[in-house]
């Protein structure tokens, strides 16, 4: 497969193509299919800790290989680092840098302020494991020294375009880069607590155990939701960008990315294929606009083509590229949020594992024959699978033996004893597995030594008689060799060495990784060079620009700094008694904890405009506070009474913002703050900047996991507290506390994990025929909604003012018996949570968390009365056990 030959200066930016790579045959599959560049991981610290991976020791030979080939090599260090891995993550990150690895993809705030510690110019790259939605998360992840972001897969075109022309406005530009094919994950990235929950997995560690691709129950008001064959309500269907290519290289993005490292070697070469000759496509109307071709710009103009349903693909890609597509692997292809909202096109629900090509219903069954009107072709040798509705039960599949065609319909039929026909129905949907023939061809794509995808190199050639010919050959990625005749012109007789002779010798370039992009010829004159001499020079330009490129990138690299330069400094914790903080859902909680005399109030509402009737009647508390502290303090008063402060009794409430902050939802920062509360719990980066003047406490979705990360929190924006991050087990939350002031935190001791944290809106896709909150008729407003999992726990479904859903654990979680050890190590303020408690069931377990506190009752009363879940932070299960990683 060859690139394009021609060159021209584009007038918009070529995005660049990443395709991912789990070992060295996908990285082969990547480069010889047209990738410029990959991103794969090695052994640690990456978010697919279940591909194959690379080891540092093939970090020199894989990134010789790439550069030889023009190629990039991104590393994925992007997960959550733990306080006693900081030694081995530099010693990890030492060896990335000398590598010559072109950069790391990072999701940790404290391994960023690492890595530039270590080299001030090793490329960054923020993952999109960093949940950045806006300008203002861009700005933020260039002050930790990112060189590029990768933006959440929730960012719609026009939400990319503003955020563009934010940063552009603001100068605080920095390339963007967007996922444009593959699996989408329902819970936003580095946001999701669902595998660590259910399955003690975490996977913000690389362990997502894909729980969103599970069967649930849909309960409303406490009644199960006929919703029939859909069950899969957390699935979305594969991202497929293709179709709105124009788009997103009109709006700027720099890289386009494709999701896959657990993937084949086929699947790579297949999307990484697709994408490349689509995008050389686009760019080539795009740089020569032709005025009959128009790529609609707006976004309610992107067609979204549903491939479990229908067929038909828009906007000029071919037909065999969305078979190509689907047949790589497809739970349904739909261009996910790029072009906004769409609740019911998002999550089709009829299953959640891999498909292919849509072929049909089964319209009879005789004879050993299955009867179908095909919708896309299929041969002997394909491989199908017969869909009855129950995805989640074994289904009947086989190898196609015979095709026969009759009229509009046609014969399929099948090896002997390879189906049992008796489990095929008619009515049942047909689907292609598998393509040998396809899988053949893409295999050959990167099979063999010799070179087979060709990047252009552009040469010029000068010259004088008497003298020696001169070729200058550049790439395009900037390498230059100048390379001499041993042999000096003369003049022609016959056969001079004019432009088409001068292109038919230097473009003999089979076998190498270039192929001949332009020939400018300088000759001014009639000369003549032997044909051998001709070929020797181009042989020593390859030879020479494959020693350029293959030179590692010599990254700057401090030998004499350290992660222990970046670590605080302790600071003694005033002795005080530990502090039960209450975090309520609604105003009912809210009154059972102020009637409890809790004095550290949250409120999390789901709609903001309710915050203000929560401040009034914590002020009336606090007012009726004051009287009663007025008339203890009186001249009669006992010294026990005189020893009550005046303000220990005063309750202090914090509300807490939405989890997500998009372009234009600052309204929603300005309602929060309008109810004039005590302070804030800051969730994200906007928010850092939004309420930079108030008191702020950092809540746990910030993934404060290290002392790094806490330390870059404290000194830049001054919290109160922070929340440690939920991926922490006992023991690496005692190496935390240790590690910083103990004063700077608080830990959740008693919650309902909130599990899934989404876009997609499951009261509007399930419960009503709308796309969004403009059509649905609000059901979350009016009904109480669980989702019941296969093993039948009911998990509580809530959404936000954005209408973004959350999933909350069915069962509480307690770290009670871990409280007294956690006191000992200076933590002092301890957090508990309720989702849909009633008054009675919050004033009880705040009432026993007082006790524990108090040392009156043990963790384990605790646990056994409220019959909890026993673990505190999800990591690999039970706080009891230490971290295996």
């Amino acid at each position: 497969m060859k690139s394009d030959h021609s060159f021209s200066q584009p007038s918009l930016q070529r995005p660049e193509l990443l395709a991912p790579a789990g070992n060295w045959e996908c990285a082969k599959a990547a480069v010889e299919n047209g990738a410029d560049a990959i991103y794969f991981g090695l052994d640690r610290f990456n978010a697919r800790m279940r591909a194959q991976n690379f080891t540092e020791a093939d970090l020199p030979q894989l990134m010789t290989f790439l550069h030889r080939r023009g190629v990039k090599g991104y590393v994925t260090v992007n997960t959550l680092i733990f306080p006693k891995e900081l030694a081995e993550a530099q010693q990890y990150l030492c060896t990335i840098i000398a590598a010559g690895v072109d950069a790391v993809i990072v999701q940790d705030i404290g391994i960023c302020r690492l890595i530039r510690h270590l080299s001030p110019d090793f490329p960054i790259h923020a993952s999109t494991q960093m949940t950045i939605t806006s300008a203002v998360g861009v700005e933020f992840a260039k002050s930790l020294g990112c060189q590029l972001v990768v933006l959440a897969r929730e960012c719609s075109l026009k939400e990319i375009n503003k955020i563009q022309q934010q940063i552009t406005q603001q100068e605080t530009s920095l390339p963007l880069e967007v996922f444009v094919h593959g699996a989408l994950c329902v819970a936003y990235s580095g946001q999701c607590l669902t595998s660590e929950a259910l399955g003690g997995r975490s996977a913000n560690r690389g362990e997502c155990a894909q729980a969103c691709r599970m069967p649930y129950e849909l309960i409303a008001d406490g009644e199960i939701v006929n919703l029939k064959e859909r069950k899969y309500l957390l699935s979305p269907q594969d991202l497929a960008g293709l179709d709105v290519l124009p788009d997103l290289v009109k709006s700027g993005v720099t890289c386009l990315k494709i999701e896959g490292r657990l993937k084949a070697p086929e699947y790579v070469a297949n999307v990484t294929r697709v994408y490349r000759q689509a995008l050389d496509g686009v760019m080539a109307k795009l740089e020569k606009p032709n005025p009959l071709t128009l790529f609609p710009s707006r976004e309610g103009e992107i067609k979204a083509p549903l491939s479990v349903s229908k067929r038909g693909w828009g906007r000029g890609q071919s037909d065999q590229q969305h078979y190509n597509l689907e047949m790589a692997f497809s739970r349904g292809l739909y261009t996910g949020w790029f072009g906004g909202i769409n609740n019911q096109e998002l999550v089709h629900a009829r299953f959640g594992k891999k498909r292919g090509v849509y072929l049909g219903e089964v319209s009879r069954i005789y004879n050993e024959q299955v009867t179908v009107k095909l919708e896309a072709p299929v041969k002997p040798g394909d491989g199908i699978v017969f869909d009855c509705g129950h995805p989640e039960a074994k289904e009947e599949g086989g190898r196609v033996y015979a095709v026969v065609s009759k009229g509009k319909e046609t014969l399929l039929t099948f090896g002997r004893n390879d189906l049992n026909l008796r489990r095929v129905h008619i009515g049942d949907h047909i689907w292609k597995t598998s393509d040998p023939e396809l899988d053949k061809q893409l295999r050959q794509s990167f099979a063999g030594e010799n070179p087979q995808f060709q990047r252009p190199i552009y040469i010029e050639i000068y010259g004088e008689v008497g003298q020696a010919l001169i070729a200058i050959a550049r790439d395009q990625l900037g390498n230059i060799v100048q390379v001499e005749s041993a042999i000096s012109l003369v003049e022609a007789h016959t056969k001079p060495l004019n432009t088409d002779r001068l292109q038919e010798q230097f473009g003999r370039l089979g076998n190498t990784p270039f192929c001949l992009g332009t020939l400018t010829n300088h000759l001014s004159g009639t000369f003549m060079l032997p044909v051998s001499e001709l070929n020797r020079m181009r042989r020593e330009i390859v030879v020479q620009l494959e020693e350029l490129r293959s030179q590692p990138k010599r990254w700057q690299l401090r030998s004499d700094v350290s992660f222990h330069d970046l670590l605080p400094s302790s600071s003694p914790s005033s002795p005080s008694p530990p502090s039960l903080i209450v975090l309520v859902r609604n105003l009912k909680q809210l009154q059972a904890a102020l009637k409890a005399g809790i004095e550290t109030l949250y409120c999390e509402f789901e709609d903001p405009r309710a915050y203000r009737e929560a401040v009034q009647m914590v002020r009336q508390q606090q007012q009726k506070n004051k009287a009663e502290n007025s008339s203890l303090l009186t001249p009669f008063c006992t010294d026990a009474m005189n020893r009550v402060s005046p303000n220990s009794q005063l309750p202090t409430i914090w509300v807490a913002p939405p989890r997500i902050t998009k372009p234009g939802e600052n309204w929603i920062l300005q309602q929060v703050r309008a109810c004039e509360a005590d302070g804030y719990l800051i969730r994200n980066y906007d928010q850092l900047q939004f309420f930079a003047a108030d008191r702020c406490i950092g809540d746990f979705s910030l993934n404060v996991a290290n002392p790094l990360t806490a330390d870059y929190f404290q000194q830049h924006f001054g919290f109160e507290r922070l929340t440690a991050s939920y991926d922490l087990n006992i023991t690496q939350l005692q190496d935390l506390l240790t590690s910083c002031p103990p004063q700077w935190f608080e830990v959740t001791i008693h919650q309902h994990i909130p599990m899934f944290h989404m876009e997609h809106c499951v009261f509007c896709a399930f419960l009503s025929t709308g796309t969004d909150y403009t059509n649905c008729g609000r059901p979350c407003e009016k009904q109480e909604v669980k989702l019941r999992d296969r093993v039948g726990s009911e998990h509580v479904l809530k959404a936000d003012v954005g209408c973004r859903n959350t999933v909350f654990n069915g069962t509480a979680q307690t770290g009670a018996e871990y409280v007294q050890r956690l006191i000992e190590l200076g933590l002092r303020q301890f957090r508990i949570e309720f989702v849909n408690e009633t008054p009675e069931q919050v004033s009880k377990t705040i009432h026993r968390y007082r006790q524990l506190l108090q040392g009156e009752i043990t963790g384990s009363q605790i646990w056994g009365e409220l019959k909890l879940q026993n673990q505190l932070g999800v990591t690999r299960g039970p706080m009891a056990v230490s971290a295996l990683r």
